[in-house]
């Protein structure tokens, strides 16, 4: 029956989705299951054309469709006197920029390394520093490293934010969708799930965690957390179905609210903090031109699945 597929699909996606984030993970946590680095390079900027696409397809033109001027919304109480979406998209930007540049100075400042200044007129006191010096390489390389995850795993947290925000949504249109749409959504979200999970997860396993297993488990959790924001939503969804309108009024604004979030987050996040720092920043001035081709064919495969799929959800 379809009562028993819409239940199903919370198990379903629960599963599926978290596999494939968990997937680079443990790639990296066990030696014996070895992922080859073209596949870990596929899936880490397949991952990358995802968002990307998710923020431009999935996010920015339902906003439109929810609280744009055209409509519903728009011709209602005063919403089409001001281009909302695209003033919440720009907030949302720099919300997340300036969250990002703060909490870089305050991760500088706190694990920022001070230059010693060594006086040239003294033997013996420039030798005193030099050994201490070599003391000190050990901390300085760990603060190094603290500072690197800290910096990292703000940026995750910021992308996961806004995909969960989308996956909220998508968890309860899910669980109350009509009978005729919902098989066909219910396999296009499938692969939703999957292909955003895998993006998540390669970036995850990217993040220079600390080497102590406690630590780690964090990473696991946020696995789990996203594998789980969806279910949970269709759950709910399948709940309030007979009261659920997700062309209402109130669910429109708060949809289109959300979305336009969430695709400001996501912007930021596809654009600065993985293509950017991946391809414009990259400290490697030599480059494998084969790596590099296939990182960038395997970004625009995200991209172009992920728009595709845009055409049922």
């Amino acid at each position: 029956s379809l009562t028993g597929l819409r239940i199903s699909s919370i198990f379903v996606i629960f599963i599926v989705s978290t596999i494939f984030t968990i997937f680079p993970l443990l790639s990296k946590s066990f030696k014996w299951i070895k992922m080859p680095l073209y596949v870990y390079l596929f899936a880490r900027h397949f991952g990358t054309g995802v968002i990307i696409s998710t923020a431009f397809i999935h996010l920015l033109d339902p906003a439109y469709l929810q609280i744009g001027a055209g409509s519903c919304v728009g011709a209602h109480d005063g919403w089409d006197f001001f281009p909302w979406v695209p003033a919440l998209i720009m907030g949302s930007v720099f919300l997340i920029f300036l969250t990002d540049v703060l909490s870089d100075v305050v991760v500088q400042r706190k694990y920022g390394i001070g230059k010693n200044h060594i006086p040239m007129n003294d033997e013996v006191i420039r030798a005193i520093v030099r050994v201490e010096e070599e003391e000190q390489e050990e901390e300085i390389e760990k603060s190094q490293d603290q500072r690197g995850f800290r910096s990292q795993i703000a940026a995750f947290l910021i992308l996961e934010f806004g995909i969960i925000f989308h996956s909220v949504m998508i968890g309860l249109n899910l669980g109350a969708v009509g009978e005729l749409e919902f098989k066909t959504l219910y396999i296009v979200l499938i692969f939703h799930q999957s292909f955003e999970g895998l993006g998540l997860g390669a970036r995850l396993s990217g993040i220079p965690w600390p080497r102590e297993q406690v630590s780690f488990i964090w990473a696991y959790l946020m696995c789990l957390m996203y594998g789980l924001v969806t279910p949970i939503s269709i759950a709910i969804g399948i709940s309030i179905r007979h009261q659920f309108n997700s062309n209402s009024f109130n669910v429109n604004v708060i949809s289109g609210v959300l979305d336009s979030i969430s695709c400001g987050i996501l912007i930021y996040s596809g654009l600065v903090e993985l293509l950017a720092r991946d391809f414009i920043f990259n400290s490697n001035p030599q480059r494998d031109l084969k790596q590099l081709m296939v990182c960038i064919m395997s970004i625009v495969a995200g991209a172009g699945i992920m728009s595709a799929i845009g055409k049922w959800a």
